[in-house]
């Protein structure tokens, strides 16, 4: 019997003491020492992911707008052109080549620039015969050598009509006038404000510089927009 009392004591005693220390108060965390004046306190990883407000976000430059465009001109051929392009490049937001004619043109031709070699006007001939267009010729000999001729209309109305058909297949055909003599080019160039007409004139090594509406650095038939 005694030792059956001291067995039912031992347990009331270990159930006395395990919820003693189920129900105990959680003592406070230690509190840490304030750092020196003039030291930083060091922060987790995820208490700075926590706080986005805490982190500026980055600032992204405005994108320039055109708020002026000139034209410069005439050149002679479309080479000289392209150097006076490069050398604006690095002024200007927009530029855009062009073509004018002194006379008045018979017809008006819809064809795809000369290529660097007879096989690659003849792929390109391919490419059209496989878009459904059957009205081409590949040209072989003279001044348009290696160009694809795409055809010829009697007025400029249905070679833009031609010209945009082209264009919705992904083909980056042109249009110019037949009979109506050499043609002048010009370069149209769209730039933020601040622009200097007259010293790009001289960058462009050019005659003539003048100001222009910039809606007509819209694409048209006659030009080659950059």
């Amino acid at each position: 019997m005694l030792i059956r009392a001291l067995i039912v004591l031992l347990l009331v005693i270990n159930l006395g003491v395990a919820l003693w220390w189920g129900l105990r108060p959680v003592p406070p965390a230690p509190s840490l020492p304030a750092p020196p004046p003039g030291v930083a306190t060091l922060q987790l990883v995820t208490e700075s992911k926590s706080a986005p407000g805490n982190i500026a976000a980055p600032m992204v430059p405005a994108k320039p707008e055109i708020s002026q465009c000139a034209s410069f001109g005439p050149f002679s051929t479309a080479p000289s052109l392209e150097q006076a392009r490069v050398a604006l490049e690095p002024l200007v937001l927009q530029s855009r080549a062009r073509r004018e004619y002194s006379g008045t043109p018979r017809n008006w031709k819809v064809f795809l620039p000369p290529f660097d070699s007879m096989e690659q006007t003849e792929a390109a001939a391919e490419r059209v015969a496989a878009a459904g267009f059957k009205d081409y010729f590949v040209v072989r000999d003279g001044d348009d050598a290696r160009s694809l001729a795409l055809g010829l209309y009697g007025n400029e109305a249905s070679a833009n009509e031609r010209l945009a058909a082209l264009s919705a297949a992904g083909f980056e055909a042109e249009v110019a006038p037949v009979g109506a003599g050499p043609a002048t080019h010009w370069l149209d160039v769209g730039a933020a404000a601040g622009f200097d007409i007259d010293a790009a004139r001289d960058r462009a090594g050019t005659e003539r510089a003048e100001t222009i509406d910039c809606d007509r650095l819209a694409p048209a038939a006659t030009a080659d927009a950059r």
